[in-house]
């Protein structure tokens, strides 16, 4: 590999919390740098259009054109669509704004025409101003399934529908069997051309997991040269957004940063090199330690763009020296 050639910063990411991460990293870097590989288990189908959640939380994120509020979303977003849709006593359930339901169309339209998810999405994200890459985790179907004691649901009917109520057993990603590492990150991890991996603070079971499970790709990640950088999720026994405390505890395990780390260690033995966690649980450090994973304490929460840019360049900066 040659000096000259910079090396790149591949981070895995779903959902508000990754999503802020991910714009840290992009504010620090330069963007031809900075991969995104995003989870698509959230994708579904909703009035005859492809919605991609994760993928559209990271586009508007990255762009500067999200709701800042709420995480997700536009800002300045209007819901005329949804009020004439309600009048007609159609589904309104999943919320679809006058301006994020253009994006939908497009992407509807693009995809029907012939045209791939990774296409799609690159093209989506340049026209609205995005200059690093964001990528889909695989270009095939995959679907995650929320298993309840009431039954099997749809993950944005178990998360938007039902508000998470329903107790969780476990989860289930359809198709993932099938499906294939997005190609580009393949790529990129077969040359030997990412420096750095950054597991986003995202739900390890409906954001993270997805992703690592497509076929090949924990073990490319394991394998490759890069250092492996995770972001525990959960701060002080709690999760700063979503439903993780809550999926952590009705599967019986613990609600810390301990618990996140004892589920990627017992999943993905020896793919994590640096756990990253707030100094609220700055006393977990031996317990992780004894996972096999490198505890590494700093500010973990992200109320403002500079807490973002810090831990970015934080994460960056592991390991750095020490060969």
């Amino acid at each position: 590999m040659s000096d000259a050639a910079p090396q790149m910063v591949l981070a895995l990411s779903g959902g508000v919390g990754g999503a802020k991460l991910s714009l840290g990293l992009s504010q620090v870097l330069p963007p031809e740098r900075l991969h995104i590989l995003v989870n698509t288990g959230d994708d579904f189908q909703h009035m005859g259009l492809h919605i991609s959640p994760d993928i559209d939380t990271h586009i508007y994120t990255l762009s500067g054109r999200s709701n800042r509020a709420q995480g997700w979303g536009l800002e300045g977003e209007t819901w005329q669509t949804m009020a004439a849709l309600e009048e007609l006593g159609g589904e309104t359930w999943f919320r679809l704004g006058d301006r994020d339901m253009a994006t939908h169309l497009w992407r509807t339209r693009e995809l029907a025409a012939g045209r791939g998810l990774n296409e799609t999405t690159a093209e989506l994200a340049a026209r609205l101003g995005v200059a690093c890459a964001i990528h889909p985790m695989t270009e095939d179907s995959v679907r995650t399934t929320v298993h309840t004691p009431e039954g099997d649901l749809p993950f944005q009917h178990y998360f938007v529908r039902h508000q998470c109520e329903p107790a969780v057993t476990g989860f289930n990603f359809d198709g993932i069997s099938a499906a294939r590492p997005n190609r580009r990150v393949a790529a990129l991890l077969q040359n030997g051309e990412v420096g750095r991996i950054v597991v986003c603070p995202s739900n390890p079971f409906v954001s993270i997991d997805p992703i690592l499970q497509v076929p090949g790709l924990w073990l490319a990640l394991r394998d490759s040269a890069a250092p492996v950088s995770l972001v525990s999720p959960i701060v002080a026994g709690a999760a700063l957004k979503g439903p993780t405390a809550k999926m952590m505890q009705e599967l019986d395990l613990p609600v810390t940063a301990l618990g996140v780390a004892e589920h990627f260690s017992a999943r993905y033995p020896g793919l994590v090199d640096h756990f990253v966690i707030d100094a609220a649980d700055a006393t977990l450090a031996t317990e992780i330690e004894a996972l096999g994973m490198q505890p590494v304490v700093t500010t973990t929460v992200m109320k403002s763009l500079e807490d973002r840019e810090n831990l970015a360049r934080f994460i960056l900066g592991l390991g750095e020296g020490a060969s």
